[in-house]
């Protein structure tokens, strides 16, 4: 995952979704709770601690591989980290529109009630170079494209999704996503909540080298 924006977000780059509102400051909460260090706990994600501590101070927005892998790192789900409450749960979950991190571009929103087996979110994935790493962890994961188009790499094999287009595959299969559109993918995602300490392996020197 790759950005040009280099500082913090301006005040009139606050972002609307209100889910993602307070972000940065949750990770470094997380981390903290969890008595991990910026080195350990971006070891564990395949980051290096200066990017881990750029997305700390909201100078970064984590690509939905990086949030996933925070979330297992510390224990928590990602609705957890997007600041979801657990009081009086609504099974029915209103739309809306998602806007963007202004900080890398990815967006995300709540698809499905918190607290269950699975979470389901809406996720925007920004156009040009997503981040590299490929992910294994144990758990499945789905995905339902609503616009755009996606590029899926399982293995050794790329799949390219267009609208209308799903995939449902076995986490501990390499993988990792990115945007083929210019203006990037709007897609829905359902995962299962397994959680693993050290169950999330990074492959390839990717994040180390290029965050």
């Amino acid at each position: 995952m790759t950005s040009t924006t280099t500082g913090a977000p301006a005040a009139g780059d606050q972002l609307d979704d209100q889910e993602v509102v307070g972000l940065a400051a949750r990770l470094r909460e997380h981390r903290l709770s969890s008595r991990l260090t910026l080195e350990v706990a971006a070891g564990r994600v395949g980051l290096s601690p200066a990017y881990l501590s750029r997305l700390e101070t909201g100078r970064r927005q984590p690509s939905l591989p990086v949030l996933l892998g925070l979330a297992r790192a510390y224990g928590t789900s990602v609705s957890g980290l997007l600041g979801e409450t657990m009081a009086e749960p609504d099974p029915v979950v209103r739309g809306g529109a998602i806007e963007p991190g202004r900080a890398g571009g990815w967006g995300y929103r709540r698809a499905g009630a918190p607290g269950r087996a699975m979470q389901a979110l809406r996720v925007h994935v920004p156009p040009g170079v997503q981040d590299a790493v490929v992910r294994v962890h144990p758990g499945e994961e789905w995905l339902y494209i609503l616009r755009g188009e996606l590029r899926l790499t399982l293995g050794e094999q790329v799949h390219r999704l267009g609208v209308g287009d799903s995939a449902h595959y076995d986490s501990l299969t390499p993988h990792c996503i990115a945007a083929e559109s210019d203006t990037g993918v709007e897609l829905l995602f359902v995962h299962t909540l397994l959680q693993s300490p050290g169950g999330e392996l990074c492959l390839g020197g990717g994040p180390a080298a290029t965050h």
